[in-house]
């Protein structure tokens, strides 16, 4: 295929993504996803290779391949949608519930669209599914399994009422998962309108032209590293049972146009819930190797086809099921990430170390929940400083807007800015963190789900490091992870860490 033609089907293709994303922001109920926009879409072709994804959430979208290959053996039939957010079978954590559903312009499936969206209640023990002292998964939400919801695109309504049934809001749980039917649904009218267009000839071969491209250009950029294996190591700060230092170890070996990622020596799973399924491991190499490739390079199953993972069986970062996992996706993700980076600084040109945690944030009661991720400091590069109150690495959602979150919710906002100076020193200093202040107005229950509270991020090339962030009730330190019931007028504060710096301050 000529590389105009192969330009014009990518951004095609690459629209229709878009355009899924923007359908399931608009269409959702809840504020998770129509304000934070914590939501993720991509294509997949037949034999369940992602073929293009929207820029969203890189945690959802790396590990997505192993939700399709779930559904993809329960025989999905045109118009059929499955919903699953087993961890164990291709999710993430459970509040994240992927919906993939076939494309199918002809009754011939030759594809699949995939919306992936967190949910701000799944059950479990604690209002907003997220709790920080879990022991094991059944503890922290429904288990859905690959299972259809829509046959026909007729819904199956024993399926949605048996899910609905085991949420605290069920009305809004309900909108977004039409929300994400309806995303679905226009994928593959467009598919439609595609094929029309191009013809279905095209259409298929531009699916192996865009990922032999995305192969090819992740192969040329691991091949003008040096050969070698190259080690690190990072710590988790506890898993809410326990508060000391968790190991996580990677040696990466680059052999040519092949990368190996071996997390051999890692901690085993942790009696808390920091444990990751191998998919959200997987996830958080793939972004690694996105951080070396220049922007034009598309993410999908070509691009990741020269990275080998190995994470042992039981450990840490591939956990065997009850383990539970809820932190995993959100802090051991950006911990994998951050470990892998710092490997491949002694090979590549990185940016220092940024916050490394998504700082989750649950405070809820019987029939509502307010979920919050917080951005923190980016780590300062070569090409300047580190920006400040953003998310790094692993998340990439909005933050909810104060006079969205005081209109619906029983919280009213006491403090939001940034925290000048804490980002690390150097030639290039790196991006400060943030606060977020929030008075309860009614008792409820509290979770927080983060990290680098102690261990800072860490600068490069003679750079300072960044501040640690805190977490207070009332002005009372809490641990990096922690579970509390709140009194009305209680007022949570978050504090977030600043990214570290580059290069000596007085070079």
């Amino acid at each position: 295929m000529d590389p105009v033609t192969l330009s014009v089907m990518a951004s095609a293709l690459g629209g229709i993504a878009e355009e899924m994303g923007v359908v399931l922001v608009r269409s959702a109920y809840s504020s998770n996803i129509k304000e934070r926009r914590d939501c993720s879409t991509a294509l997949f072709d037949a034999r369940g290779r992602m073929i293009v994804q929207a820029e969203h959430i890189p945690v959802h979208l790396g590990a997505m391949p192993e939700a399709v290959a779930a559904v993809m053996t329960r025989d999905p039939r045109p118009g059929d949608v499955f919903a699953v957010n087993d961890p164990y079978s291709g999710g993430t954590h459970l509040p994240d519930i992927t919906l993939v559903s076939t494309v199918a312009p002809d009754d011939d499936v030759i594809g699949y669209a995939v919306t992936r969206a967190h949910h701000s209640d799944v059950g479990g023990m604690r209002p907003g599914s997220m709790p920080s002292d879990s022991r094991e998964i059944y503890q922290e939400g429904l288990i859905i399994p690959p299972v259809r919801i829509v046959r026909g695109w007729e819904y199956v309504d024993d399926v949605l009422d048996l899910i609905l049934a085991n949420v605290r809001t069920p009305e809004i749980r309900r909108g977004d998962l039409r929300a994400q039917i309806a995303a679905n649904r226009v994928a593959e009218e467009r598919m439609r309108e595609l094929i029309r267009k191009r013809g279905l000839e095209l259409v298929l071969a531009s699916f192996d032209e865009v990922l032999a491209y995305g192969e090819r250009r992740a192969r040329e950029a691991i091949r003008a590293l040096p050969d070698g294996a190259y080690t690190a190591e990072s710590e988790l700060e506890g898993d809410g049972t326990v508060e000391d230092d968790i190991p996580i170890r990677v040696e990466v070996t680059i052999d040519g146009d092949a990368m190996t990622m071996d997390f051999s020596g890692s901690a085993d799973a942790a009696v808390g819930n920091v444990n990751c399924p191998l998919a959200v491991t997987r996830s958080a190499c793939y972004f690694a190797l996105k951080v070396l490739l220049a922007t034009e390079v598309p993410a999908n199953s070509g691009t990741y086809a020269p990275v080998t993972v190995i994470a042992p069986e039981g450990c840490v970062v591939n956990a065997r099921p009850p383990s539970a996992v809820v932190a995993g996706n959100v802090e051991t993700s950006q911990r994998i990430a951050d470990t892998v980076l710092l490997a491949l600084a002694q090979a590549a040109d990185v940016p220092a170390q940024g916050q490394g945690t998504m700082n989750v944030l649950v405070i809820g009661g019987p029939l509502w929940t307010y979920v919050e991720t917080l951005g923190g400091g980016q780590g300062a590069s070569g090409r300047g400083d580190g920006p400040s109150g953003v998310h790094v690495g692993m998340s990439n959602t909005l933050n909810t807007p104060v006079e969205a979150l005081e209109l619906e919710f029983p919280l009213q906002v006491e403090r939001y800015e940034l925290l000048y100076g804490s980002g690390g020193e150097g030639r290039h200093r790196g991006g400060d963190g943030l606060v977020r202040e929030i008075r309860v107005l009614e008792p409820a229950s509290l979770s927080l789900l983060t990290d680098r509270r102690r261990n800072r991020p860490q600068g490069i090339n003679g750079g300072g490091a960044g501040r640690c962030g805190r977490n207070l009730v009332n002005g009372e330190d809490l641990p990096a992870k922690a579970s509390r019931e709140l009194r009305a007028l209680d007022v949570v504060t978050v504090e977030t860490p600043g990214g570290g710096g580059w290069g000596a301050p007085d070079a």
